[in-house]
């Protein structure tokens, strides 16, 4: 029989870890206290259910927001323009090629099967059809006024009216021509305003 307040070995070891786990709990309960809900670092603890009956603490990492600094531009590579077309002509004559520019044309001019190409300084006699070349120059601003003649709306001066209804041109340089009544409609896109000759454009 054990004396009153002696313990025996076995009540000792269980008491000695009921302390232990007393103390255990007192140390958590602590760490609870004074960091409940803390964020240290981007970390942030929370509580997990409960194992063993003991309630623990495990941290939940958050990523770190992305450090902010100055914007820098991102490289995109300049598109690459796409080439010029040089606006000449080629024209082959005397067995070798040249290269003119359009606007150096005054008027073609139709002499049987062959065109020729008037300009200020000189001319060129083309194996060419009037019809192939109005096609091939109308782009460049040659307009057809008579069936064998187109002329440079850049290089008209003057229109003036026939005595038969039909219609004269001057082109730069003083050389004349006359407008056919077939063409005569075509005198319109010789200029983008017509100021006070009404009455011209509407016939």
């Amino acid at each position: 029989m054990i004396p009153y307040g002696c313990e025996s070995h076995a009540e000792a070891k269980t008491n000695r870890a009921l302390r232990g786990r007393l103390e255990e709990f007192s140390r958590w309960g602590q760490i609870m206290t004074d960091l409940s809900g803390a964020k240290l670092g981007g970390t942030v603890l929370k509580e997990l259910p409960e194992e063993h009956g003991n309630a623990f603490l495990r941290p939940s990492v958050h990523p770190a927001a992305p450090e902010r600094g100055p914007k820098v531009a991102a490289f995109r590579p300049r598109s690459e323009m796409p080439p010029v077309r040089p606006i000449k002509i080629a024209i082959k004559t005397k067995g070798k090629i040249l290269l003119i520019h359009p606007g150096d044309i005054l008027a073609v001019e139709a002499e049987g099967n062959y065109v020729l190409l008037r300009r200020a300084t000189d001319s060129y006699l083309l194996r060419e059809s009037i019809s192939t070349m109005a096609e091939k120059l109308q782009t460049y601003g040659f307009v057809r006024i008579h069936r064998s003649v187109l002329v440079n709306a850049s290089s008209v001066e003057e229109i003036h009216p026939g005595n038969s209804g039909e219609y004269m041109l001057r082109i730069a340089g003083g050389r004349q021509y006359m407008v056919s009544r077939t063409y005569k409609n075509n005198l319109k896109s010789l200029a983008h305003a017509w100021i006070g000759t009404g009455s011209f454009v509407e016939e």
